[in-house]
């Protein structure tokens, strides 16, 4: 498919591995930022708050972190090994024969092949980004070695992101690893600097003749030089003697020192350039070197959660792509989970992509960037666009096609993948009927070819011992008469809001909803149930601290 006419900023539903393949064109991303799931064999839920207090918040699992050998795997694994990066390849297999056929070796199977796609799409002065924990870094890096080349590796960022904890083992684990691996030597970077610990003074302040307090600088730099006057003694000082050579030509070193811009220091040791500003250790700013401990997690009452587990710091991926990216540029997140990377992106006036593999990753993030950015352009693929690619949706998979029905109703997911979990409710939807108080109705989604009566009087149910307000029953086969007699059977409700009577238990094909038919209900609230994004104020920033 073509990419050359396509607005900027994307959002694509689907496995990473065939948007890339089938979206994403040679060389045509300028950054790359990706925290996969870890391996970390847990399972991992969204937080959706409920907005009428009267009940526990609804926790849904994102998606399930473990990883098993199986034919996916072993897929995977031979797909490497007909990529033609024989290097990545042997890395591969030699890992497979001294880890076996685990779950480990499956998660890194999955990777390698995502990662000769990122390499393909990736431009030559680009750079990549891959976030990941100390339990599969070792295995992480090697593997980029073998599809970047070990000569583009770049650092190895340490983010201290918690203080010590009550956790399991000898040693809570405090930090995270970023890998950072750039294609040339000519890929875009731009210095970050930060404010400096107002608690570390620096060792090299001196007094000026104003009576000031200043900072010094080396005027020298590591390695002796053979030939040209860096080598030359100066002023009685043998830069040579120390295994080093003078930064700069004799002639700015004598222009400094008649300026008094250079401190001769009493006991005899090498002259520093002293700092034309004195020393404010309010305003004192720092080069971000590979350990960053200036940026915590989130803590859960952060206004930039959303309740997503895994959601990181708008802050560290600020730091990512000022630095390594220009306005413009295009950012790919191909793990995109609540968009932090797309946010971040859009707020630093970069183009971005991102793909996630669930519909509750998309919703949330749809619903971010409309918060954060209002009138943001962006468009959305993979998600079903007519009944047809619905239909699919719902054969392939039965929770994908609960989750999104239930975003195109503005309601927010309920229950789980557990059977039995949801007590046959999939999503809850919040209205206002007086304008201010806020109440709920209850979402079913039925994506079989068979509905019937029975369905309706168990939702009804639901409704009744739920205490809700009303119902909403979402169907791709068309209801029978006797459901529809049902349905209205429930009985209306008036709204004080409207004056307007509304039926308590509403029933929408899959036809209507693509239709453009909603829940007839007042004041419907779509991002009740979501913690809502602080909206940006669209300024351009300048440079990042």
């Amino acid at each position: 498919m073509s990419t050359a006419n396509r607005p900027a900023n994307h959002l694509y539903y689907g496995d990473n591995l065939d948007v890339l393949r089938r979206e994403i064109g040679d060389g045509t991303v300028d950054l790359i930022y990706l925290d996969p799931p870890f391996n970390s064999n847990a399972n991992y839920n969204i937080l959706f708050r409920s907005p009428t207090g009267d009940r526990a918040d609804a926790q849904i699992e994102a998606f399930e972190d473990t990883w098993h050998w199986n034919d996916r795997a072993e897929d995977a694994f031979d797909q490497v090994a007909r990529s033609g990066h024989t290097k990545a390849f042997d890395l591969l297999n030699a890992m497979r024969g001294f880890l076996g056929d685990n779950d480990m070796m499956a998660y890194l199977a999955m990777m390698a092949v995502r990662l000769v796609e990122l390499h393909r799409v990736l431009k030559p002065t680009g750079s990549l980004y891959l976030h990941c924990d100390p339990t599969a870094s070792h295995y992480l890096k090697l593997l980029l070695d073998g599809v970047f080349g070990a000569n583009t590796y770049q650092a190895e960022i340490i983010w201290r992101r918690t203080n010590s904890r009550s956790t399991a083992g000898k040693w809570p684990r405090l930090h995270d690893v970023i890998l950072h691996y750039a294609e040339t030597t000519g890929a875009t970077f731009h210095q970050q600097v930060t404010p400096g610990d107002v608690t570390k003074v620096p060792h090299t302040l001196i007094t000026g003749p104003d009576g000031r307090k200043y900072n010094t600088f080396e005027l020298t730099g590591a390695g002796i030089t053979q030939s040209g006057e860096s080598g030359t003694p100066w002023r009685g000082f043998d830069p040579g003697k120390m295994g080093r050579h003078w930064g700069y030509s004799l002639s700015q070193l004598e222009e400094w020192a008649a300026g008094n811009l250079i401190h001769f220091p009493a006991n005899g040791g090498f002259p520093r350039r002293r700092a034309e500003d004195p020393f404010d250790p309010l305003n004192r700013r720092v080069t971000v070197g590979d350990v960053w401990s200036d940026i915590d997690r989130l803590n859960q009452t952060a206004k930039e959660r959303l309740g997503y587990p895994t959601q990181k710091p708008l802050a560290l991926l600020e730091r990512i792509i000022a630095a390594s990216s220009n306005e413009g540029d295009v950012v790919l997140d191909p793990f995109c989970g609540c968009g932090t990377a797309v946010h971040a992106a859009q707020k630093l006036h970069r183009q971005w992509i991102g793909i996630d593999v669930t519909h509750l990753a998309i919703s949330l993030i749809e619903k971010r960037m409309q918060a954060a950015f209002p009138g943001v352009a962006f468009t959305v693929e993979g998600t079903p666009k007519d009944l047809a690619s619905a239909e699919d949706l719902a054969r392939r998979d039965k929770y994908q096609f609960q989750w999104w029905a239930v975003s195109m109703v503005d309601a927010m997911p309920y229950g789980g993948r557990k059977k039995g979990a949801d007590g046959g409710i999939d999503g809850i939807l919040y209205f206002k009927p007086d304008g201010r108080r806020t109440e709920r109705a209850l979402v079913s989604v039925k994506g079989g070819d068979h509905v019937g009566v029975p369905m309706i009087r168990d939702l009804h149910s639901a409704m009744v011992r739920e205490k809700a307000t009303a119902a909403v029953f979402v169907t791709k086969a068309l209801p029978t008469k006797p459901m529809e007699k049902e349905a209205a059977a429930a009985g209306r409700f008036t709204a004080p809001a409207t004056g307007k009577s509304y039926p308590r238990l509403q029933i929408i094909t899959l036809a209507e909803l693509f239709a453009g038919r909603r829940p007839d209900l007042p004041y419907i609230d779509p991002s009740a149930a979501f913690r809502r994004a602080p909206r940006e104020n669209g300024a351009r920033q300048g440079s990042l601290l």
